[in-house]
């Protein structure tokens, strides 16, 4: 059985991050006895210590998903925000030492919550916030332009549309889009995004990166269908089989226009030929 002296380094941090993350209560008492019977942490400068690094996690908690949902802060008000931010610091605390990267179970859990229920369109406001996060730091990729060539002198069986770092598409019954552009851009009014959602207004977001800008817009049923099939490995007639699916209403999805915006709107930026295996691609040369 483990004693002060061979609990191993790595069994002491651990016992103390689950101190630091327990939430207030029962767990972080037993939490605490854990700590205190392995490591003795009652001396009072040990007891600040702790109560320090405690502070600490929710300032930096409040702090970092802040940065990450500036639209849900602003639905929720500061004060729920940050009880909110610590409620997410100690049921879902951070798994490595970027904080950057936490914060991505906020959509389930405002999904989740009880206490929300009435605004069942948060859980999707922050899918898309994330989303436009993750966007931010993703890999950068510079346009090949002359790979746009190869859709007129080749067969299009097996090209694909590459597109920029981060994009994706959310799928909502709310309009998610309008509500987080409202608060972040203005456009449209807050009035405006309001009304689309008491009217039960859907939409399909589009978020990517334009150069190092994140972007997010309301995109029509087939352009959603056609980024999502070339996200899942489609070639590009297999993609227009997709949009042409969902394209129900008028007027008529045209590729062209669609395609001129998203090269000029840095949504595709190349073109490559998939592999045999639709996962893999081939690099242009």
């Amino acid at each position: 059985m483990n004693t002060r002296d061979t609990f191993t380094l790595a069994q002491q941090q651990q016992l103390f991050l689950d101190a630091l993350f327990a939430r207030p209560g029962d767990d972080r008492q037993t939490a605490d006895a854990r700590l205190n019977a392995q490591l003795d942490v009652r001396h009072p400068q040990s007891v600040r210590g702790l109560a320090a690094y405690r502070s600490n996690g929710h300032a930096m908690a409040e702090r970092v998903l802040r940065a990450a949902y500036p639209v849900i802060a602003a639905m929720l008000g500061e004060q729920n925000f940050d009880l909110l931010a610590r409620d997410l610091w100690h049921t879902h605390p951070p798994r490595c030492g970027d904080l950057a990267q936490w914060g991505d179970a906020l959509p389930g859990f405002l999904q989740a919550s009880d206490q929300l229920s009435n605004a069942p369109y948060l859980g999707d406001v922050a899918r898309a916030e994330w989303a436009l996060h993750r966007a931010a730091s993703a890999t950068d990729a510079e346009p090949d332009l002359p790979s746009f060539a190869r859709l007129a002198s080749e067969d299009p069986q097996g090209l694909a549309l590459v597109l920029s770092p981060g994009a994706t598409v959310i799928g909502s019954r709310f309009p998610v889009a309008s509500l987080v552009t409202a608060h972040l851009h203005s456009s449209p009014s807050l009035a405006e995004a309001a009304q689309r959602l008491r009217e039960g207004v859907g939409e399909h977001a589009q978020v990517w990166r334009q150069g190092l800008r994140p972007r997010i817009d309301a995109i029509a049923p087939p352009a959603a269908a056609l980024v999502q099939a070339l996200q899942a490995g489609a070639d590009l007639p297999g993609a227009l089989d997709a949009a042409g699916a969902a394209d129900t209403e008028p007027p008529a999805f045209d590729f062209s226009t669609w395609l001129t915006a998203a090269v000029t709107d840095g949504l595709v930026i190349g073109v490559q030929r998939l592999t045999t295996h639709a996962t893999q691609l081939e690099t242009t040369p």
